[in-house]
Formats: structure tokens, C-alpha cells, sequence
């Protein structure tokens, strides 16, 4: 007789908390759903503003495509939920999409990984497009990573969403767990105790510009210095290496200069070029503002500037001491006044010698920057240079000056909406007015990528300009604006450089109590080894005075700082891209090319970058530029693990190929 099995299921809903209790009566088992919105948010990662429970980024009620939703998860591209799950998953379902709140038209892409395996891609998702509806199976699954990745036009209106999204899980609620820890390792080989000079090649000057040109060499002390072929009208300090002087004659003039210790000698052939341009290689130096903020003052600054000389710095080549905003007398507090009575621009009482200042600055052998703003005031609401344009360029020459930021902020008061015309107009003026004192200022644009500066930038004399908001010190940011500079090459070169922003590595604070970098490790070398493919400036924006071994290394390379102060000054650009990994490329001046293995996933991964990519052929000489050692010789291709959000940085050398 055959027996009948009675299978009896019945289905509670029981609310607990911030879950839902599915329970199954078959077997006993017990399902609850938990809404993503209820799990800790601040291990949220991304790139703009902060996650918040069933609000968008700007705490409005979700509404995509017209249509609304009560609850969810509001970010903003690029960013990633990791969710521990421990295989107590049954199913994950959402509807994803563009919130209507986006000023300008996002688009975006959402992905689930799960377990290093993706298990959902929505593909494009624009502004103005319905939700999609997002199931999938998490049977088994241990860690879940929820992504949104900016689409084809870049991350602005971003503004992404998880709405109607719930996990169904047995046993405890999932959590959201931190990003991976990686170990420091310090990939930078010691100095050699030899003589090793470095820094620019390549050097240009005004006719009849002041000089100062420190010779970049490592190597034991004492060390002394010399020059073969040194120009009528320059001198050396042999002892610090310091050549000043002017030049009058323009003109390219060759000579090697020479560092001695008792180990050894070391020679290498500098080009100082007199004429119009500067900024031949891009500014290496330290801005105060990711650090100090407006808490910067005129110790603070000589503080730093001694400890470039302190920790070496100097001897790789940085050389700008740049002060940022709040240093001027701001008009609505009472302390001290705006402008003299011939309408000079006073400091406010943090900066009691301006002239001092720079003076102690240019005896150890750097250059000291300042900051303004074509505005009535600065970004802060201190005193800018509108109006007072010429009297300004004058006094920032007359207490020797080297370098100035113009940072567009209190022109907004001037003009609302401007057009392009509008956006050149200041900057023209300033520079007309740098252009009429007896000293080189080296032109910094700061005006956030506006109007395509970089296609006018070089037209108003910048030397440098920025193309991007400012950057804060999490993948998120730098990931989203240095990845984003393809194209912007053919606008860069010696004397004019896009500027992508400054380092955030080391301890920065931007004035309040200074912290660690978010950036991990391996994020740190993708963002130098970007920033020097980039021909960036680079500004460090860190308290150099507490440098910790890690972040030492990591500004000392001088094989990787070689691929950014190239005098070739190519510009590097993406060769090849494949789901997340990049590879990027630049020319070097001896016929070499350098190269950027990035990894922009969540997972190691391995990255090939091919010859015809480069436009190369035959056998190349690979060396690895962070650990300083030759890798092999290849024939057409080169492939290797990089780790996640990490980087490979490469020179490849033709053999007997002529490449």
C-alpha cells in the first residue's frame, strides 16, 4: 500500500524591529526580510554626500521617472554596500534607478557581485528611464557587494537608487562590513648612500626673471656641488646647490651640473631655457588647504617648508611652499585692514611678514605660492582681488612670490550664469597684470573645469588649470576624476598642464583634527602613479612635518616621479579598457614608454597590455617603476596580477628595435 506524504506549509508575517519575519511552517524554518535601509549605512561608500535610510542623497523622498517610492537605499555614483551575508541568503530584489532630484542628467550602471562573481549588471541606466527591477539568487553566497558606477558622461547627477530593496535570510540579519585592510608595504627601495641627482631636466626662466634652481640629489652628506658650462650671470652655491642669478639672452642653455660625496659622483645634463614659458615640467610642491584649512598660519608655514629639507623632500625635486586661502584680512571681522591706503592687499595678523616668509622660504632653496580670487572675496570670505587686480599682482611680486592660485569662488558674485567669455575675462585681466612685474609667477587656474578651460587655459597664459571639482581622500574621488582625464591630453604640455587636484595622502584634515588618508594603500599608488602618468601637478596636501614611513616612500620614488617631470611632457592617455581595468600610456623624451596596469574592481584581477595598443613592436625591456627592478624582456604583450584597486607602473624599453 503506497503511503501519501502530506507536505503542510503555512506562512506568518511576523514584524520584529527593523525586519520581517517570513516564517515557513514546513520543516519549522524561519525567513525574515530585512530591508537594505535598515543595515548600517555608514560603511557606505561613494562618491558624493552621505547614504541615508529611504532618502536620497538630498533627503528627499525616492521618485524615479515620475513615480515614488517609500523605501530604499539614495547614492551616489561611484559607490559600494559590502554586505556580509555567511551564506544565510535566499534572495535579494530592488527596482534601480536615476532619482528625478539630478540637476543635470546622470547615468549610471548597477552591479551585484557576489563572491567575486557578478550576478546582476543592469547595464546603462539614464535619467528619466523607469525603474528595473533587480532578483537575485543568494543561496550560498557569503559577501555581496551592491555597486553603482557612473555611466558613459562621468558622475555628475549620479544620483542613484535602491529602492523596494530587501534581503530574504534565514538565521542573523546581514551586516555591512568594512573595505578590505591591506598592509603598508613600502614598494620604494632606499636611497643609494651615492650621489644620485633628480628633479626637472628641464628648466625655464624669464629674461631677467630672478633665478632659483636647487639641484635635486640624494646620497650621504656632506655633499658638494658643481656645475660644467654654468651661463655669465648665474651662480652656484656649492654647498646647498642653489643656482641664482637672472638670465638675459633668451635661449636654451645646456650644462651638467654634479654632486660629490665621499662615495662617489654623479653627473646629469640640465636645460635652462629662457623665454616666455614656465612651468616647463609640472609644479612638484605642498599646498596648506587639505591640511591646515583656514587654520594655516605663517609658523605653520615655515614649519613646513623646513621640514622639505628635513625629510628630504627637496632632494627629489619639490620645491613649492603654496599658502591657500584665509591668509587675507576678511572684511566682516575686525581684524585688521582690508588695504592700505594706497589700496594694498594687507595679511591678516597670522601672517605678521609676508616678506620674511618668503625670504626664509627661498634661503633653504624652494619657492613659496600664494592664493587669490578675482571675486570681491575668496572661497572662505576673505578679501580677493577684484578691482585691485595690478595692485595685487605688485604686491604678491614685491614679497617674492613665486607661484599663484586663482581660484574663481567670489567672482560667482560678479557674474551669476557666466558664459565663456564671462568665465576667460578675469583670468585674462590677472594675467595681464603678472605679465607687467619684474618677477615669474607661475599661473595657477583654479576655476573647477568650467567653460572647458582646458581648451582656453593656455590662451590667458595659464600654466596650469583645473579640470575637476575639488577632491576629498576616498577612492570614490580620486578614482571618479582621475579616470576621467582621457582626452584632455591634446591640451596639456610643457608650460601648460591640466591639474586633476591635489594629493590626498598622509594625514590631511583641511583645518580640523588631521586623520589617516582613507585611501588604502594600494589606492594611494594608483593615484600617484595616475597623477604622474597625468602630467599633473603635483601638490602634496598632507602635514609633511609628520611624514610616517609609508607616505615617505610613497613621494620619493624617483623613477616613478621621472614619468611626471618628463620634459616630453606627454600627456598620458587610455589605451585600453576591458569591464575594469584600465590601461594607460605616455611617451617619455628617450623614445621609452610609461605605463599604468590599473585595476579598478573590487578583486585582484590579471591585466594584459598589448603592443599594438602602444603602437610598439618586438622584444621590450619591462621594469617595474615602484620596486625599481627589471621584470624580463617581452615580445608583444605584457601581463601581470595587479591587486584590487591597485596599479602595475611600467617603462618599457625597445631592444635593438628602434622604439
Amino acid at each position: 500500500m503506497r503511503r501519501l506524504r502530506v507536505t503542510w506549509l503555512f506562512v506568518v508575517l511576523v514584524v520584529s524591529g527593523p525586519a520581517i519575519w517570513l516564517v515557513l511552517g514546513e520543516r519549522g524554518g524561519r525567513e525574515r526580510i530585512v530591508p537594505l535601509a535598515s543595515l548600517d549605512l555608514l560603511k557606505v561608500e561613494q562618491g558624493l554626500g552621505y547614504a541615508q535610510p529611504n532618502r536620497t542623497i538630498q533627503g528627499r523622498p525616492f521618485s524615479i521617472a515620475g513615480e515614488t517610492y517609500a523605501s530604499g537605499l539614495g547614492t551616489h555614483a561611484p559607490s559600494v554596500v559590502r554586505v556580509a551575508l555567511d551564506g544565510r541568503g535566499s534572495r535579494f530584489t530592488a527596482k534601480v534607478g536615476v532619482d528625478d532630484e539630478a540637476k543635470r542628467p546622470g547615468s549610471v550602471v548597477f552591479r551585484i557581485i557576489g563572491d567575486e562573481r557578478e550576478r546582476y549588471n543592469s547595464g546603462t541606466v539614464r535619467a528619466g528611464e523607469p525603474a528595473r527591477p533587480v532578483d537575485v539568487d543568494l543561496r550560498g553566497i557569503r559577501r555581496l557587494l551592491l555597486l553603482v558606477e557612473p555611466g558613459v558622461d562621468g558622475q555628475d547627477g549620479d544620483h542613484a537608487d535602491w529602492v523596494d530593496a530587501l534581503f530574504r535570510v534565514k538565521g542573523e540579519r546581514p551586516r555591512t562590513v568594512d573595505r578590505p585592510t591591506e598592509e603598508a608595504i613600502l614598494l620604494t627601495p632606499p636611497s643609494s648612500p651615492q650621489p644620485c641627482i633628480n628633479g626637472a631636466r628641464i628648466f625655464g626662466v624669464g629674461p631677467g626673471s630672478p633665478l632659483l634652481y636647487t639641484i635635486a640629489a640624494t646620497g650621504d652628506r656632506p655633499m658638494t656641488f658643481g656645475v660644467t658650462n654654468l651661463p655669465a650671470g648665474l651662480q652656484l652655491d656649492s654647498q646647498t646647490g642653489q643656482i641664482t642669478g637672472s638670465l638675459s639672452k633668451v635661449g636654451t642653455n645646456r650644462m651638467t651640473l654634479v654632486a660629490e660625496n665621499e662615495l662617489g659622483r654623479a653627473e646629469r645634463e640640465l636645460r635652462i631655457v629662457v623665454g616666455v614659458s614656465l612651468a616647463l615640467t609640472p609644479p612638484m610642491g605642498w599646498n596648506s588647504w587639505n591640511c591646515w584649512g583656514c587654520a594655516v598660519d605663517q609658523e605653520k608655514i615655515l614649519e613646513t617648508a623646513q621640514a622639505f629639507v628635513d625629510s628630504g623632500l627637496i632632494e627629489h625635486g619639490w620645491s613649492y611652499i603654496n599658502i591657500d586661502d584665509c591668509w587675507t584680512v576678511n572684511p566682516s571681522a575686525a581684524d585688521g585692514v582690508v588695504r592700505d591706503r594706497q589700496g594694498m592687499l594687507q595679511a591678516n595678523d597670522k601672517f605678521p611678514d609676508m616678506l620674511r616668509l618668503t625670504d626664509a622660504i627661498h634661503s633653504l632653496g624652494l619657492k613659496a605660492g600664494i592664493y587669490t580670487s578675482p571675486g570681491p572675496t575668496t572661497c572662505q570670505g576673505f578679501t580677493g582681488s577684484y578691482q585691485h587686480e595690478m595692485q595685487d599682482a605688485a604686491r604678491i611680486a614685491r614679497w617674492g612670490f613665486d607661484y599663484l592660485k586663482y581660484d574663481w569662488c567670489g567672482y560667482s558674485a560678479i557674474v551669476g550664469d557666466p558664459d565663456r567669455e564671462a568665465l576667460i575675462k578675469p583670468y585674462a585681466l590677472m594675467k595681464s597684470c603678472l605679465d607687467q612685474v619684474e618677477r615669474d609667477i607661475v599661473y595657477s587656474l583654479c576655476q573647477y573645469g568650467m567653460g572647458e578651460v582646458w581648451e582656453w587655459g593656455r590662451d590667458v597664459g595659464g600654466h596650469c588649470w583645473r579640470t575637476t571639482g575639488d577632491i576629498v581622500d576616498t577612492w570614490e574621488s580620486v578614482s571618479s576624476i582621475g579616470f576621467s582625464q582621457d582626452g584632455y591630453s591634446l591640451f596639456g604640455g610643457p608650460g601648460h598642464w591640466n591639474d586633476p587636484d591635489m594629493l590626498v595622502v598622509g594625514q590631511v584634515g583641511w583645518g580640523s583634527d588631521l586623520h589617516a588618508t582613507r585611501l588604502t594603500p594600494n589606492e594611494q599608488y594608483s593615484h600617484m602613479s595616475l597623477w604622474c602618468l597625468l602630467c599633473a601637478p603635483l601638490l602634496i596636501g598632507c602635514d609633511v612635518t609628520k611624514l610616517d614611513a609609508f607616505t615617505h616612500s610613497l613621494l620619493t620614488n624617483d623613477e616613478v616621479l621621472e614619468v611626471n617631470q618628463d620634459p616630453l611632457g606627454d600627456q598620458a592617455r587610455r589605451i585600453a579598457r576591458a569591464g575594469y581595468q584600465e590601461v594607460w600610456a605616455k611617451a617619455m623624451e628617450d623614445g621609452s614608454k610609461a605605463v599604468g596596469l590599473f585595476n579598478r574592481s573590487e578583486f585582484p584581477e590579471r591585466i594584459t597590455v598589448q603592443w599594438k595598443d602602444l603602437g610598439i613592436h618586438g622584444p621590450h625591456r619591462v621594469r617595474d617603476l615602484w620596486r625599481q627592478q627589471d621584470l624580463g624582456e617581452f615580445e608583444d604583450h605584457f601581463e601581470d596580477k595587479v591587486p584590487r584597486h591597485g596599479v602595475l607602473l611600467v617603462r618599457m624599453n625597445g631592444i635593438g628595435t628602434g622604439d
